[in-house]
């Protein structure tokens, strides 16, 4: 079996730099849509490349240059991103020492990184399977560390792992500090600066967003929550997954342009209103019902009243809206549910067009709403607390593959195990433009099932 061996980890200070916005900046304030990750795991996604055609004589240097390449090129990034280089840091507020307030301390711990080489493992053997092979998590760092661990742990760990004929360079990131349109917008950074540029095509804005209710009380945000002892041992009680299959499921552009035509036209609707990505996802729903009850996958007995829920991460930046370039999480999950029969008997259209008025609901007043309910009440997500049918997360509108870091766009984007399970639909733009790529996370039997599915299988590409 193929090995993934690491041969350098060290930490990476954010770089002196006269151009950064966040030089002077000292700690980053976390809001509600911050907070509420704190026990679950970071997010993690890399991107997959040739290596730079080199002769062999060059082969070493070449190695060597590409490392500490990439290792400089990160240091001048984090000057950008002052946050991505600190820590989580807890305090007690004076009114109630049972209590604590979390923030990013902008204290220059650094970034991890780490190079790793997997002697054995070409870029073919990434994208050929049909499945995901389990060797790409181990081209994660950082693996297991829970967001609330951001105290004494790197906020941001970067793995450069080299295959035989490519490179994997994966980011982990503390999702109580990052959403992924930060995500993006910092890989999407850090290539520049690998490109050459001197400064940043777009800085981030550090400007945290409360509502009226948000107040601080002797400079902090009085959003209370227990010690963080009692969040660890939270964060402790949690089962480990079953057996899981992952699989990317490619929509071409073509394949999605017929799904949201199909969808629309079945809806009766003379103008387009489904997007393209409801359309998408309503095919997706609409085949996990099928499956699940063909297989009986999650329960034993079922009934015709058997609820399919389908669940979205819902995006406040353009809701509220925020500044273009907000760094932090500008989301929150919401769900909606029907009966398994009617998701089932009716068409493409009927659960498009759910799914759309679903999120049409999802306006400023209610973005504003779930932030104020939050600061009454803090709930923070657990894992296996999202019961879901269905969980559609990430976006096919992140510039993944604009992230050429000077030898060519990506090949594919890959996440790592961390905050995986039954249901989870990580959504990615697909390579050629204009399509959109699943990577499907599903009990083996759903799976097999859903590759078995002629209705599912006539609206992709393989």
């Amino acid at each position: 079996m193929a090995k993934v061996e690491v041969k350098s980890s060290c930490l990476v200070p954010m770089a002196a730099n006269d151009m950064n916005t966040g030089g002077g900046m000292s700690r980053m304030e976390l809001t509600p849509w911050d907070l509420q990750f704190l026990l679950l795991d970071p997010i993690q996604k890399g991107i997959l490349f040739h290596k730079p055609s080199q002769s062999h004589d060059q082969q070493l240097l070449q190695r060597t240059t590409i490392i500490d390449h990439l290792k400089n090129s990160l240091s001048h990034t984090l000057a950008f991103f002052p946050p991505l280089a600190g820590r989580l840091a807890a305090a007690t507020t004076v009114e109630n020492t049972t209590t604590t307030c979390f923030f990013v301390d902008c204290n220059n711990s650094g970034a991890e990184f780490t190079h790793a080489v997997a002697g054995e493992v070409c870029v073919s053997d990434i994208l050929e399977p049909k499945y995901i092979p389990e060797i790409v998590s181990s081209f994660f760092s950082l693996d297991g560390v829970a967001n609330c661990e951001g105290i004494s742990k790197p906020l941001l760990g970067v793995q450069v792992t080299e295959l035989v004929d490519g490179l994997f360079i994966s980011c982990t990131a503390n999702h109580a500090v990052i959403d992924g349109t930060s995500f993006w917008h910092f890989i999407n950074s850090w290539s520049e600066i690998s490109r050459g540029f001197d400064k940043i095509s777009k800085m981030p804005l550090f400007e945290p967003w409360f509502p009226s209710n948000g107040g601080s009380i002797n400079g902090l945000v009085n959003i209370p929550l227990p010690p963080l002892e009692q969040i660890l041992l939270q964060r402790n009680h949690v089962m480990p997954p079953p057996p899981l299959l992952q699989r990317v499921f490619h929509f071409s552009k073509e394949s999605v342009a017929k799904l949201k035509a199909k969808a629309n036209s079945e809806a009766g609707r003379d103008k387009i209103v489904i997007s393209s990505l409801q359309a998408v996802c309503a095919h997706l729903w609409r085949s996990i019902a099928r499956n699940n009850n063909r297989n009986n996958c999650r329960t034993q007995i079922r009934s015709q009243e058997e609820v399919c829920s389908i669940s979205l991460l819902i995006g406040a930046r353009a809701r509220i809206p925020l500044a273009d370039g907000y760094f932090g999480n500008g989301a929150y999950i919401a769900k909606t549910s029907i009966s398994e029969t009617e998701l089932v008997q009716n068409g493409l259209g009927y659960a498009g067009l759910k799914i759309n008025a679903f999120v049409a609901k999802q306006n400023r007043e209610e973005v504003v709403k779930f932030v104020e309910d939050w600061i009454e009440k803090p709930t923070m997500l657990r894992k296996g607390s999202i019961i879901s049918n269905l969980l559609i997360t990430s976006s096919p509108r992140h510039n993944v593959y604009g992230s050429d870091f000077g030898w060519g766009k990506p090949l594919a984007v890959r996440s790592g195990k961390g905050q995986k399970f039954d249901g989870k639909m990580t959504t990615f733009p697909a390579a050629e433009g204009g399509g959109i790529d699943v990577e499907a996370c599903l009990a083996p039997e759903t799976m097999h099932a859903v590759e078995d599915d002629a209705e599912f299988l006539e609206a992709f590409t393989i």
